[in-house]
């Protein structure tokens, strides 16, 4: 009887430690992705968002190529949410511009991209431009875009039928934020 009261006892004792514990969620790695798309040392993570929206395409003639037409990427529309679902910005464009909630800005410019799974848009590199207020994007220097899913270029025709026809295509990626060390 002794012995069950003490591994009762014990066992509500872990129970409540761990109830209290605040839960950590690993640091980002970014060790599986192509080298192209690495960060440069010298920076780390300040932020991890998932965004998760739409992208717009449009279909227009090809350039240099009379008599064909294709899907040419218009913009993005997308909420950025914190690992715990709660917004903290949007991403939109043309041009290219994350905002955090707290009015901060920037844009960027594409270093690199590298194939992502059949179906999403590729991972990508982007160099931070000066930030436009204070805030959450203060002092990014690089985005990474990852874990994409979906959001390419519409199946349907583009021909000269629906020349100008725009179509919406849904996508989400995680956008890693890095600051200088």
């Amino acid at each position: 009887m002794m012995i069950r009261t003490a591994l009762a006892t014990a066992a509500v004792s872990l129970v409540a430690a761990c109830g209290s514990m605040t839960p950590t969620m690993p640091a980002y790695s970014q060790a599986t992705l192509p080298a192209t798309v690495q960060v440069p040392a010298g920076n780390r993570v300040a932020m991890e968002t998932v965004g998760v929206g739409e992208i717009t395409y449009e279909c227009r003639a090809r350039a240099n190529a009379a008599g064909q037409f294709e899907w040419v990427f218009v913009g993005p529309d997308a909420r950025l949410l914190d690992r715990g679902g709660k917004q903290v910005g949007k991403y939109y464009g043309p041009p290219a511009t994350w905002e955090a909630m707290d009015g901060s800005k920037l844009t960027a410019v594409q270093l690199a991209v590298a194939p992502a799974m059949a179906g999403s848009i590729p991972l990508q590199l982007v160099k931070a431009n000066a930030a436009m207020g204070t805030g959450a994007m203060q002092g990014v220097t690089y985005i990474q875009r990852v874990n994409t899913q979906g959001g390419v270029a519409p199946a349907a025709a583009c021909s000269a039928g629906n020349m100008a026809a725009k179509q919406v295509v849904r996508y989400q990626a995680d956008y890693i934020f890095y600051k200088a060390m």
